[in-house]
Parts: C-alpha cells; sequence; structure tokens
C-alpha cells in the first residue's frame, strides 16, 4: 500500500464519491431488494460491510442485513481512536478504509481551520501514517461516508431490518436455509455470515457458544475468570465506604456493588465487561449542544462519583483522545466513569426489548455523568470548570440527537468451536495452521463487577490489560462452529475464544480483516461446493494475499 501514485486524482475520485455517494447509495439503501443470493451478511458493522464487499468482488451475489440504519457501527459511532496494537498489520479492506480516511483530511476543506497538519507534533495528535498513507484517528460522519462508498461502489443491496428472534433462523440440517426477518421476509443464501457483535445468528442457529469468563482451569490461562488479585488499573480510589448510609451494612449496598465474592480467583462466572458509548464530544462553542440533564435523573444513582471525589479522585472521569477539528473519541477511564459496570448481563441473551431498555440506561447514566461533573454542587469548581467546556457536536449524529446510536458492545456471545483461541496462544505467538488475519493488541477486559473488598471498601473487578508482546497470527477455525451444528456460517466478530484471547482480537480494524476473511471463504465454500469447514487453506490463503492481508507477523513493524 505504499508508494501509491496519483494521490491528486486519487483524493479527486473520492471527493466525487462524497458528493454522489449519499444520492446514490439513499436510492439504493430504499430500493427493494432481492430475498436470494449467495452469501447473506447479518450486520452492518465493520466487519459485515468487509463481508460485503470481499464476497461481491470474487463475483458472488450478497445481500447485507442490517438491524441499523447506519453502517460501520462502533467504527462510525464515536470509536474514532483506533486500538490495534500494531498499525502495520492491517491490510486490504481494512488497510484501504483507512487510506480513504487519510485521502479525506488531505483536503484543507476537511479542517476546520483549512490547515492540515504537516509538523512531527501534530501528526503524532492524528496518528497519520504518511509512509503508507493511512490514517487512524477520525470522525464519526467521515467513517460513516466511506462505509457508505464501499456499499455504493460496489451496488451491494441493503436491507435496514432486524433478525426476527422467535425462530428467525430457519435450517435444514446443519445447514442454514434462510433468515426470517421482523418484517416477515425470508432471505435465503449458500453461505451465512453472523457479522453481529450480538451473535443472533449464531445463538439462534443452535451453535455452540458461551458467555462470561471461563476458568483459568479450562484452557491453561492464568487472566480468566474472577480477578480480585489484578483488580489495580481504572481502580476506585481506596476506602470508598460501600453502604448507603457509610458504616452502616444493615442500610445495604449503593447501586451497583455486589457482596464480597466467596469465590477464588480464576472461577468462571457468567459477568459480561462493561459496556458505554463512545461519546464524540467537542470544545469548540459554535459547534457544541450543551449536555442536559436526563430525564429522571436520580442525585442518588452518583453517590458513588461523590464519593470518590471526596477521596481524591480528581480525573478524569472519561478519556478525551483528540479527533479532528476539536474532537474527541470518550472511552472509559477511571474507577468511575462511562461504564455502567454490572448493568449488562441480560444483554447478550436479551430479546430487543431487553438490550432497548439497557441501551437507554447506559446512555441516561453517561449523559447524567457529564450533567453531573458539570453542574451538581458537589462537584468542586475546578471539576466543574474543566467538563463545562465540553458538549455534542452539532454536525455528529444529526438524527439521533447528537448522540452516538452504536453502543459499544465489548462482548457478548462467544462461540465455541472445535479451535478455541487462549491466552497461551497470543502470549507465545504460536503459529497457526490456517492464518487468516493477524492481531496484537493488549489482551484488555473491562471491569465486570463492583464489589465489597477484603478491607470492606468498594472495588472495580475485572479490569485486565496485559500485552502480547509480538503480533500474533488468527486461526481459520475461530470462524467456524462445529460441523455437526452448522457447515455454512462464519463468524468473525463473536469468535471462538477465551474471554481474556478475545478481548485481544475484538478490535475493529482486526474485526475488518476477519469480515473481508469471512467473505472469501464463503465464495470458496461456494466455488468449491464444500463445507465452510473444509474449505482449502491454501487457496483461502492465496485468495487473501492477493487481496493484501497482512498473514505474516514477520512482516509487520514493531
Amino acid at each position: 500500500m505504499s508508494n501509491r501514485p496519483g494521490i491528486f486524482r486519487s483524493l479527486v475520485s473520492f471527493l466525487a464519491v462524497c458528493c454522489l455517494g449519499v444520492a446514490i447509495g439513499a436510492c439504493l439503501l430504499r430500493a427493494d431488494v432481492p430475498t436470494d443470493a449467495d452469501v447473506i451478511v447479518y450486520g452492518g458493522t465493520s466487519g459485515g460491510v468487509t463481508a460485503a464487499v470481499e464476497t461481491h468482488k470474487q463475483g458472488r451475489s450478497v445481500i447485507l442485513i442490517s438491524p441499523d440504519k447506519h453502517l460501520g457501527s462502533m467504527s462510525s459511532g464515536g470509536l474514532g481512536w483506533t486500538d490495534l496494537g500494531r498499525d502495520s498489520l492491517v491490510g486490504g479492506l481494512s488497510g484501504e478504509f483507512y487510506h480513504r480516511i487519510w485521502l479525506h483530511y488531505q483536503n484543507p476543506a476537511a479542517w476546520s481551520n483549512g490547515i492540515v497538519p504537516s509538523q512531527p507534533a501534530e501528526l503524532h495528535k492524528v496518528r497519520i501514517d504518511a509512509r503508507r498513507q493511512l490514517m487512524f484517528v477520525f470522525e464519526p460522519k467521515v467513517a460513516e461516508a466511506v462505509f457508505d462508498q464501499f456499499i455504493t461502489e460496489n451496488k451491494i443491496p441493503v436491507v435496514h431490518v432486524r433478525l426476527d428472534l422467535n425462530g428467525g433462523v430457519l435450517k435444514e440440517g446443519a445447514r442454514i436455509t434462510g433468515l426470517r426477518t421482523e418484517d416477515g421476509r425470508v432471505f435465503h443464501g449458500k453461505v451465512f455470515i453472523d457479522a453481529s457483535f450480538e451473535g443472533d445468528v449464531m445463538a439462534k442457529a443452535g451453535v455452540s457458544y458461551t458467555l462470561g469468563r471461563e476458568a483459568s482451569s479450562q484452557y491453561g490461562e492464568d487472566l480468566n475468570g474472577l480477578e480480585v488479585r489484578l483488580a489495580t488499573k481504572n481502580q476506585l480510589p481506596p476506602g470508598i465506604d460501600p453502604y448507603l448510609r457509610k458504616g452502616d451494612p444493615a442500610s445495604g449496598l449503593l447501586p451497583g456493588i455486589n457482596p464480597a465474592p466467596t469465590e477464588p480467583d480464576g472461577t468462571a462466572d457468567k459477568k459480561i465487561q462493561a459496556y458505554c458509548y463512545r461519546m464524540c464530544l467537542t470544545s469548540d462553542p459554535a459547534n457544541q449542544v450543551p449536555v442536559a440533564k436526563p430525564e429522571g435523573y436520580r442525585e442518588e444513582d452518583y453517590e458513588l462519583l461523590f464519593r470518590a471525589i471526596e477521596a481524591g479522585q480528581k480525573g478524569p472521569f472519561f478519556g478525551f483522545q483528540a479527533m479532528p477539528n476539536q474532537k474527541t473519541d470518550s472511552n472509559n477511564g477511571g474507577g468511575i466513569s462511562t461504564d455502567y459496570i454490572g448493568m449488562n448481563y441480560d444483554y447478550p441473551d436479551g430479546d430487543y426489548a431487553t438490550r432497548e431498555k439497557f441501551a437507554r440506561a447506559q446512555e441516561a447514566w453517561q449523559r447524567g455523568l457529564i450533567w453531573t461533573l458539570q453542574n451538581s454542587p458537589r462537584v468542586p469548581p475546578a471539576v466543574q470548570a474543566f467538563y463545562s467546556k465540553w458538549g455534542l457536536p452539532k454536525d455528529e449524529f444529526t438524527d439521533n440527537h447528537n448522540w452516538p446510536p452504536a453502543l459499544y458492545v465489548r462482548e457478548a456471545r462467544r462461540l465455541v468451536g472445535d479451535f478455541v483461541l487462549t491466552q497461551p496462544m497470543l502470549q507465545k505467538s504460536l503459529p497457526a495452521a490456517r492464518p487468516v488475519g493477524l492481531g496484537a493488541y493488549t489482551m484488555d477486559s473491562h471491569n465486570v463487577q463492583r464489589i465489597v473488598g477484603a478491607d470492606g471498601m468498594a472495588h472495580d473487578e475485572g479490569d485486565v490489560e496485559k500485552p502480547v508482546g509480538k503480533a500474533y497470527q488468527i486461526d481459520y477455525g475461530v470462524l467456524l462452529p462445529k460441523s455437526a451444528e452448522c457447515e455454512n456460517l462464519l463468524v468473525p466478530f463473536c469468535i471462538s475464544a477465551t474471554h481474556i484471547a478475545f478481548g485481544s482480537a475484538r478490535m475493529e480494524p482486526v474485526f475488518m480483516v476477519l469480515g473481508q476473511s469471512a467473505g472469501a471463504a464463503a465464495c470458496l465454500a461456494i466455488d468449491g461446493g464444500v463445507t465452510v469447514q473444509n474449505v482449502p487453506h491454501d487457496q483461502l490463503q492465496t485468495r487473501l494475499l492477493s487481496d493484501k492481508q497482512v498473514l505474516d507477523p514477520s512482516q509487520v513493524i514493531p
């Protein structure tokens, strides 16, 4: 991807697509779509888009079913600060995405001050790889435009509708024959790709999956399961009383705090790491919408915040990773922050109403957190002054009250196939028999619960941040259900991995890579008349390398 010729011509072409893409895309997305295709992709996520594009490029028909009306999900929903570990491991359509981001910001009109950053400090701030012409930070609206371009350029039919969770996956034996959506349509295909964050097609197809944390002993790991001993990062300040009335256990625990665990570290559970919205904030008064007090706000819900401040936490209460044009990607940061810890356990297996109820509660928590920091008299004036300069950008998420529509579902269901990605495979960089992509990010789990610690005070539990060292190969097996359970389904996000290994592999660039690899594998399965489990890896590898995927860790620049 280096030494690309014709930058100016590429930029002109890119801007032309920007101008025409919205109109063309709107017509395409509104048009009646077919209900039969070679490949059906479920999930309008970043990996869903790359899976659909790869399928089309291989000459097979494809339909993309997106439960959401915006394509790209997290990559266009506020997660503009790309977590990857090694920027040089991206290739294929994932690399093309970041190249198009780079192209967009080469135009001075893309910057509010009309000046493209050129000094080393500015380049570092916005994370530009000028040599390969890639850019790894971006505004949400720019990312969504790129995903829309991928779809319109390849004329991929998209339908925005949800899977019917009551018998909506139609099967004959070990093969899915169709997906029935909530509007009653049935979409038939030869191979299906579940690119959703929740794994709904996977689950409703009856394949094996798991939730929560495995016991450390199950796969020879030492970072999985209950991990009170590791609870040192993103931790509450010491000395926070956990009871409604300080010093009075009989008064009950504060909301969201569990009693002290009785199980030893390493014990399995079904608890899920916390979710949040990746907020896009701005300090530009001319492009700012104030964050109002959310309906139903209760000061008592933020008692833990007030006690954390009393105990010495001055911030940050969420991150401020810099985006272009005075915007942020504001993620969880600190002991009490945007993560709504312990409240999402029912989300992965929940119906749509259950998930929507949690999503609204999560949004209310985060809006209430900002409002509290900006307005509560229990917050010190200096803290109020710092947070009061931030608001929501007027030019982002304009059809959703400037709030991200995509909930950051960091982890939900996880496939259990014949191959399972584990902590030792990552830390030892063990070679994969059938590599389809690379990972390199830290094994990262956000907090899972709040507990009463051995000292009788409130503590967070579940945060793990351990580096993997080198880049590692991801085996094709992570995408595959057991053949007896389903022979024509590929799963590029809810992969077959343990909780702690998934924490590294779940990053958006890797998801795009695995989505593209799933699309290539689906086409080869159809071409050869074989199950997805029996796709010849030599053919798959040849195709992926021709698509400029990076499969060899020795090619990754440290």
